[in-house]
C-alpha cells in the first residue's frame, strides 16, 4: 500500500514539473518579445522560428498560458455592445442573457453570456395580440413560479411568465398554447417565442404606453386645461384623472384618499414625472407615482384602474396595518401615507419634500398644566411661602404652569358638538347642523380644549397657513363597548372660505407679501351608513370645467355643487386662492 501511494505521488510530481517547465518557457518567450524594437530580433535567424512556435501554441491545453492583447479584447466587447451588422435584411443586437434558462436564479453570475438576438420588423404572429385581455395593474409575478425576476407578459392571453430561455415558463407556454408574442415587463422589449427574435414594430407602442405611461412636462402643464374625453377599447368614454378605482376588498378608504390627493396639482405634477423621484429607493413612492400616471393617462385600454400593486406596497410598508380585507379610516391612512412619503422622499433629515410644501402649516400651542410640586406641597400641608393664595377654596393661577410652543401640522382635526339624546315630537331623530366657522373657533387662540390624558387645557392658534388645508371632522368615537358615529351635518362653503374672519392669523413676514386666506374646496370625503358597516365616497372637482363629480370605487358620475354641501363631510381638502 505504501509503494502504491508513493507511485501516485511520483506521477503527480512529474506532471507538476512539466507544467512548471512550460510556464518558464512561456515567460522567456514573453520577455524576449518585449525586448524587440522596430522588428529587430535579439535571436538569430534560426532562433526566430523557435520564438514563433512559442507565440502561437498548437495545443488547446496551452492556450490559457499564452498572453493576449487586452486592448483588442476591449475593442471587440465595445463593438459587440453597440450591435452587430445586418444580415439578410435583419439587424442583430447583442444583449446579456438574464438567466432565462435558469428560472429559479440558481445559476452563478459567471454563467451569464452575451448572445446575439435578431431584431425583425415583420412578425407573422402580430395579429394574435389581444389588447382586450391585457391588464398591467397587477403585481409583476410569474403565474407559475411566483417570482418577480425577468417576467414576461403573454400578449395573447395576458398571463405573466418568467424567462424566455428553453427551460423557462414562457418558452413552455409558447409551445403548449401556441402563443408567440411576449413583452418584458421591465425593459418593454417584445419577443417572439420559441423563435427568440425581438420584434421592433411601431404598432406595439400603445401597449408600451399602457404598461408604463409617460408624460412630458408640456403635457403635465396642459392637464388642467384640456377638456377632451378618452375612449377605452370596449367603447366606453372616460375622463383622464376621473377614472374609477377598483375596490379589491374593503379598500374604499384607500380609493377616496387617492382620488382626493389626485386633485392636489403640485403633488400630482411631481409624481407624473418619474425623474423627480428616481433617487428614491422606496417601492411605495414608485408605486404611488405609477398609480398617478395610470389615473391621468389618456390612452388606457379600459376606463378604470386597479390599485393592486400600490396596495401591496402599502401592506409591506405599513407592516399590514393597512391591508386588503380590513376596513380602516381614511384619516389614519392619509396621515400615515403623507408622513411615509415625506420620509422616503427627503434626501436628508433637514430637507423638505413635495408633501410638506403642499400641506404643512404651523400651530402655536399653549398648554396649561397643574404644577405638581405646588399641588403636593398643598396636599401635605407644608409652608406656602406666599406663592399659593387660597380664597374661598379657589386656587389662583399661581400653581398653573403654562407652556407655549410651536408645532407643524399636515391636517387639522375639528370636534363636532354632541348630538341630542332624545327624539322629537314626530318620533324621529333630530339631526343637528353646525356651521364650519363654529368648529373652526378651536384654532382662534382663546377657545380652551380639555384633554384627559394627560390632564391639561390646550389653546391653539394657526401661525402659518399651508397651500392645501386638510380638515378632518371627528365623527367616530370609541368606548369599551362599541363605536359611535356623530351624524351632525356641517355647513361649509364650496368656494371662498375666508379664514381671517373667524380665526386670527399672523401678519405676513415680508413687506410686499399679501396674506392669502381664501380657500376653495377641491375634495370632500363622505361616510354613509353605520359606523362599522358604512362605506366612503368622495366629491372631487375637475378644474378644466369646474364641474363636480361623485366617485365611489368604480362609479363616477357628475353632480351639482349643492349636493356636495348636503353630505356628512368626513374629510376635506381646500386649495389656497393665488
Amino acid at each position: 500500500m505504501q509503494w502504491k501511494i508513493l507511485g501516485e505521488f511520483n506521477l503527480i510530481d512529474e506532471r507538476y514539473c512539466v507544467i512548471l517547465a512550460e510556464n518558464e518557457r512561456v515567460k522567456e518567450g514573453k520577455r524576449m518579445k518585449t525586448n524587440r524594437k522596430d522588428g529587430d530580433s535579439v535571436y538569430g535567424e534560426g532562433d526566430s522560428k523557435r520564438q514563433r512556435i512559442v507565440d502561437s501554441p498548437s495545443s488547446p491545453s496551452e492556450e490559457p498560458l499564452v498572453p493576449y492583447n487586452d486592448d483588442e479584447d476591449d475593442e471587440r466587447r465595445a463593438l459587440s455592445h453597440i450591435g452587430g451588422g445586418e444580415e439578410d435584411g435583419h439587424r442583430f443586437e447583442t444583449e446579456e442573457d438574464d438567466d432565462d434558462d435558469d428560472p429559479f436564479g440558481q445559476g452563478s453570475v459567471l454563467e451569464k453570456t452575451n448572445r446575439q438576438v435578431e431584431v425583425r420588423r415583420d412578425c407573422p404572429y402580430l395579429d394574435t395580440v389581444n389588447r382586450q385581455v391585457l391588464d398591467f395593474d397587477f403585481e409583476k409575478f410569474c403565474s407559475v413560479s411566483l417570482s418577480n425576476l425577468n417576467v414576461y407578459a403573454c400578449l395573447v392571453c395576458g398571463k405573466y411568465y418568467q424567462g424566455r430561455g428553453k427551460k423557462s415558463h414562457a418558452y413552455t407556454h409558447s409551445l403548449e398554447a401556441g402563443h408567440h408574442v411576449y413583452i418584458n415587463l421591465r425593459t418593454e422589449k417584445v419577443y417572439c417565442l420559441p423563435d427568440g427574435y425581438e420584434i421592433n414594430d411601431p404598432s406595439l407602442d400603445d401597449i408600451r404606453h399602457v404598461l408604463n405611461p409617460r408624460f412630458s412636462r408640456e403635457q403635465v402643464e396642459r392637464l388642467d386645461k384640456t377638456k377632451q374625453w378618452s375612449r377605452a377599447l370596449d367603447g366606453s368614454d372616460y375622463l383622464p384623472g376621473m377614472v374609477g378605482l377598483n375596490n379589491i376588498q374593503k379598500t374604499d378608504f384607500v380609493n377616496v384618499t387617492i382620488q382626493s390627493l389626485m386633485r392636489v396639482t403640485p403633488l400630482r405634477n411631481f409624481f407624473l414625472i418619474p425623474e423627480n423621484y428616481q433617487h428614491c429607493r422606496s417601492p411605495l413612492v414608485h408605486r404611488f407615482g405609477e398609480l398617478t400616471r395610470k389615473i391621468w393617462h389618456a390612452r388606457n385600454f379600459k376606463g378604470q384602474v386597479s390599485p393592486h400593486e400600490f396596495l401591496q406596497a402599502v401592506m409591506k410598508a405599513s407592516k399590514k396595518r393597512f391591508r386588503i380585507g380590513a376596513q380602516s379610516e381614511p384619516v389614519e391612512f392619509m396621515s400615515w401615507l403623507l408622513n411615509t412619503l415625506h420620509a422616503d422622499l427627503r434626501t436628508s433629515k433637514k430637507s423638505s419634500s413635495i408633501i410638506h410644501k403642499c400641506f404643512q402649516g404651523e400651530l402655536e400651542v399653549v398648554k396649561d398644566t397643574q404644577n405638581k410640586a405646588i399641588s403636593e406641597k398643598k396636599e401635605s400641608g407644608g409652608e406656602q411661602n406666599g406663592a399659593l393664595k387660597i380664597t374661598d377654596g379657589v386656587i389662583e393661577n399661581n400653581n398653573i404652569a403654562a407652556e407655549t410652543y410651536r408645532m407643524p401640522f399636515l391636517m387639522l382635526g375639528l370636534d363636532l358638538p354632541e348630538p341630542p339624546l332624545f327624539k322629537d315630537v314626530m318620533e324621529k331623530n333630530i339631526i343637528p347642523q353646525v356651521p364650519l366657522f363654529n368648529i373652526l373657533k378651536k384654532f382662534d387662540g382663546e377657545t380652551v380644549t380639555t384633554t384627559v390624558r394627560p390632564p391639561a387645557r390646550m389653546r391653539y392658534r394657526v401661525t402659518r397657513l399651508p397651500q392645501y388645508l386638510i380638515l378632518h371632522m371627528r365623527r367616530f368615537t370609541k368606548n369599551n363597548f362599541f363605536r359611535e358615529k356623530n351624524p351632525t351635518l356641517v355647513n361649509f362653503p364650496v368656494k371662498n372660505l375666508e379664514l381671517k374672519d373667524y380665526i386670527p392669523l399672523p401678519a405676513p413676514t415680508k413687506e410686499n407679501e399679501r396674506l392669502r386666506t381664501k380657500y376653495d374646496l377641491i375634495a370632500n370625503i363622505v361616510h354613509d351608513g353605520k359606523p362599522d358597516e358604512g362605506f366612503y365616497r368622495v366629491f372631487v372637482q375637475r378644474k378644466s370645467e369646474e364641474l363636480w363629480y361623485e366617485m365611489q370605487d368604480l362609479h363616477v358620475s357628475e353632480t351639482l355643487p349643492q349636493m356636495v354641501a348636503l353630505s356628512e363631510a368626513y374629510m376635506q381638502i381646500y386649495e389656497q386662492q393665488q
